[in-house]
C-alpha cells in the first residue's frame, strides 16, 4: 500500500496521505495531532494501545534527516500488520506485548523544516525570503525550522551552556542549523513535544536522528540506572555503538530533556552512516537493521 511513500522524500503531503490511509486500514490506531507548526502543518502523533505511559519514537526532527520519518512509517506500518494479523513480526509477538504496553510514533516533528530541505524556501509561505536570506538561497543542509531555530536545542536542559558554546562557535542568530533559540521551548514544535511528554507520562522516548550508526542514553545525574542496560540491549540487537555527545552537541536536546526533567530512559538513535539527507535507497537496509532493535524497546 504504502510502497511508492517510501520511495520518495517525506515531503508533508505524503506524510498527510499516509496518516489517512493508515488510520482507514487500521482503525485500531489513533491518529492525531499533538500540535502545529510554524507554518501551521500539524505534527502528527500515531498510537497503540493505552497511549499514557507509552513508549514513544520520535523522528523528523531535523530537516535533513527525513529518512527517520519513513523509517518509523515502515516501522508502525509493519506493527499494525503484525498486530491485525496476529502473525509475529521478526519473531517477536509484538500484539500481545502490546496488550499490558502501548507506543507512539511522532514520525515527524519537524515538518516545515523538511519541507524546506526538500522543496527549498517557497515552502516557507510567507517566511519563503526569511528562509531564502538566512539561508543564502540554499536550503540543501537545511535543519531548523521555518524560524531558523534547531529544535535538537531548543529544549531545557543546560540551555545556558548550551547558549555559551554557541556563542563561541560564533553562533548569535537563526540559521539553517544550530542555533538553538533565545530561550528553551521558544518553538511550537518543542513546545508539543514537551506538553505530550508531560501529558502522557510517557515512560522511555526514543529520537531517531541520522547519521552515525551511534546510541546516546546518558544526561547528567538523572540518567537512570537502568538506562546502560537498556542501550547495551539496543546497542547488541542493531551493532550501533555506544557513545556520548560532544561540544555543542551535549546540551538543549530533546533526550537531555526527557532525562533531566522527567528522571526516565530517554535515548538518541543515530541511524545510518553517511552524508545527510540520507539516499532513499538506504532506507531498507537501515530497517532490516534495526527492527528488532525497536521491537525490543517497545519491550524494556
Amino acid at each position: 500500500m504504502f510502497d511508492e511513500f517510501y520511495k520518495t522524500p517525506a515531503c508533508y503531503e505524503n506524510i498527510h496521505k499516509a496518516v489517512v490511509q493508515l488510520k482507514g486500514t487500521y482503525p485500531l490506531l489513533k491518529a492525531f495531532p499533538i500540535g502545529k507548526s510554524v507554518l501551521g502543518r500539524s505534527i502528527f502523533a500515531l498510537g497503540l494501545g493505552d497511549i499514557h505511559k507509552g513508549t514513544l519514537f520520535v523522528g523528523g526532527v531535523h530537516g535533513m534527516e527525513w529518512l527517520t520519518t519513513l523509517l518509523l512509517f515502515r516501522f508502525m506500518e509493519d506493527v499494525l500488520k503484525s498486530v491485525y494479523s496476529r502473525t509475529p513480526l521478526a519473531d517477536i509477538d509484538i500484539g500481545r506485548a502490546l496488550e499490558n504496553r502501548s507506543l507512539v510514533v511522532i514520525p515527524c516533528l519537524n515538518p516545515d523544516g523538511v519541507e524546506i530541505q526538500i522543496n527549498g524556501p517557497k515552502s516557507a509561505k510567507h517566511l519563503e525570503s526569511y528562509v531564502e536570506k538566512i539561508s543564502g538561497g540554499d536550503t540543501s543542509r537545511w535543519q531548523a525550522n521555518a524560524r531558523g531555530i534547531d529544535l535538537n536545542h531548543n529544549f531545557d536542559a543546560g540551555f545556558r551552556e548550551l547558549k555559551k558554546m554557541e556563542e563561541a562557535a560564533g553562533i548569535f542568530t537563526p540559521g539553517p542549523t544550530r542555533y538553538g533559540g533565545k530561550f528553551p521551548h521558544s518553538e511550537p514544535e518543542s513546545k508539543a513535544l514537551v506538553n505530550f511528554c508531560l501529558a502522557f507520562h510517557i515512560r522511555q522516548a526514543y529520537a531517531f536522528h541520522s547519521q552515525g550508526e551511534e546510541i546516546y542514553y546518558r544526561y547528567g545525574s538523572g540518567t537512570p540506572a537502568r538506562s546502560q542496560l537498556m542501550a547495551q540491549v539496543m546497542a547488541s540487537a542493531s551493532g550501533y555503538k555506544l557513545c556520548q555527545p560532544e561540544a555543542i552537541a551535549s546540551h538543549g536536546g530533546f533526550k537531555d530533556w526527557f532525562i533531566d526533567k522527567l528522571h526516565r530512559p530517554g535515548f538518541t538513535i543515530e541511524i545510518g552512516r553517511g552524508v545527510n539527507p540520507l539516499p532513499i535507497e538506504e532506507l531498507e537496509p537501515i530497517y532490516a537493521r534495526l527492527l528488532e532493535m525497536m521491537l525490543i524497546c517497545v519491550l524494556l
